[in-house]
């Protein structure tokens, strides 16, 4: 299991068989005779509950501290004293959920003698166990290089001046600075050695296994371009281990960074622009949107499948590959619009030779993007970010827009700024602006502005493809 992974688990795993245990003692006969005894808790009864009534209450107590412990769940390096900071601070969230659930909900309201005392326990139990699971802060920040040009591999080491543990880098062919020109190139293979004058400690296939094995805290990122397989790749698996993601400075203007911090010329790649509930949140509402609207348009679903069929141009879905984040590949599915290409090749522009009036009203309504609600059900996609462009078109698109690649910083979505502004992919730069601009602003209330003013355009192209029926 990843680092990252395993983290998550574990610290999932422990807070609810801790705040269990909690409630065991605290529920204990003894426990509660004991804390009565103290003048402030004198006047409280001692109920030891039933069978039924302590499942509902350790259900409660495990569900509701275990959600309060959301951004403790992220694998990233924390400080002992900024652990049991943060671990105390969600207990007492925690309390005082428990305690206004009690109050406006009786039939699951924990006794204000169990409450008071599971409190304590969690105080002392929680901290100690992140400080176990911690990934530790040091004064010397355990980084490494990660690239692809061992020349700017070199250059960055040299400007930095704070020591590293080494560089990972793929397979590639070097010449020493001090051998002559002529002189037969080294080869540089994963697992082997290298004539760098930095520490080789691993290549790109194990980058994973550097992070585990050396303990990294922090990827410097030293590709010579955005490559789709190895940049995106490593900004990935920074994700995903809950490491730092840095770059050059020189490079702030091809990625989305945050470039008001770093040291030096070395600036951080901003990975995480939402904070952890707000990606539940925002995760959540994909779920029940695409749910509920699945459920909702089935009788729709089925009647145009139907109609696609019976139409007998081809199948009913259309699927194309499509880029995710970080330059992923997935499968996006629509209700087909178009008669079958014969020969296969993949356009932007409609061929009014397969053009269907049959699909021509399902893109007039939208109907035709129905299928993507399971990309967004499943987790390929969001409702809201920039549109899944044609993986086999990125390369035009990028001739065109040279920043376009930044879009693959979020999760591609079912509708973005940029379509309610109206610009399209025969408008790469325009739409690459767009995209921007919503990676960079992109939060919650941002995104339901976005899905209402889709919904309002969609709502108004049916009313206005009905008034052209009555017209006609």
């Amino acid at each position: 299991m990843k680092t990252g992974r395993r983290y998550r688990v574990m610290s999932i795993f422990g807070v609810a068989i801790l705040t269990f245990v909690g409630i065991l003692i605290a529920n204990n006969g003894t426990v509660q005779t004991a804390a009565t005894s103290l003048p402030v808790l004198s006047r409280l009864p001692t109920n030891p509950p039933t069978a039924v009534e302590f499942s509902l209450e350790a259900l409660l107590a495990v569900a509701v501290v275990t959600g309060a412990f959301l951004p403790l769940y992220e694998p990233q390096p924390r400080r002992i004293l900024d652990i049991i900071s943060l671990a105390h601070k969600r207990v007492l969230v925690a309390v005082f959920a428990l305690a206004t659930i009690g109050y406006f909900d009786y039939t699951y309201r924990l006794p204000r003698l169990t409450l008071l005392v599971l409190t304590p326990i969690l105080l002392v139990v929680l901290p100690p166990w992140f400080i176990l699971l911690r990934q530790p802060e040091t004064d010397t920040e355990r980084e490494i290089v990660v690239g692809d040009n061992p020349a700017i591999i070199e250059r960055i080491v040299e400007t930095y001046d704070r020591p590293m543990l080494g560089y990972v880098a793929p397979p590639t062919q070097y010449r020493s600075e001090d051998e002559p020109d002529n002189q037969e190139l080294y080869s540089v293979t994963d697992g082997g050695q290298s004539p760098f004058k930095h520490g080789y400690v691993g290549g790109l296939s194990r980058f994973e296994d550097v992070i585990e094995d050396y303990n990294v805290d922090s990827a410097i990122l030293a590709f010579e371009g955005a490559d789709r397989a190895e940049f995106f790749g490593s900004l990935h698996t920074c994700y995903q281990h809950g490491i730092r993601a840095k770059t050059h400075a020189d490079h702030v203007n091809s990625l989305l960074v945050d470039s008001t911090s770093g040291e030096g010329p070395i600036v951080n790649i901003d990975l995480k622009p939402w904070s952890v509930h707000n990606r539940i949140l925002k995760r959540l509402f994909d779920i029940l949107f695409a749910g509920t609207a699945l459920l909702g348009l089935s009788p729709l679903i089925l009647l145009t499948a139907v109609a696609i069929k019976i139409e007998g141009y081809g199948p009913i879905l259309f699927s194309q590959n499509r880029t995710y984040q970080f330059g992923g590949i997935f499968t996006v599915y629509k209700f087909r619009t178009l008669k079958p290409e014969p020969d296969g090749e993949v356009g932007t522009a409609f061929d009014d030779n397969r053009r269907t009036p049959l699909g021509d009203f399902l893109r007039k309504t939208h109907l035709d993007e129905i299928p993507q609600l399971w990309s967004i059900l499943i987790g390929d996609m969001s409702v809201v970010g920039p549109r899944p462009a044609q993986t086999d078109l990125e390369d035009e698109f990028e001739a065109q827009a040279t920043t376009w690649k930044r879009r693959w910083f979020v999760k591609p979505g079912l509708t973005g700024l940029a379509q309610i502004r109206g610009a399209t992919s025969q408008e790469p730069s325009l739409k690459i602006e767009y995209d921007v601009e919503y990676i960079r602003n992109q939060s919650f209330v941002f995104d339901m502005k976005i899905v209402l003013r889709q919904l309002w355009q969609v709502a108004c192209d049916v009313l206005g493809l009905n008034k052209r029926g009555k017209k006609e």
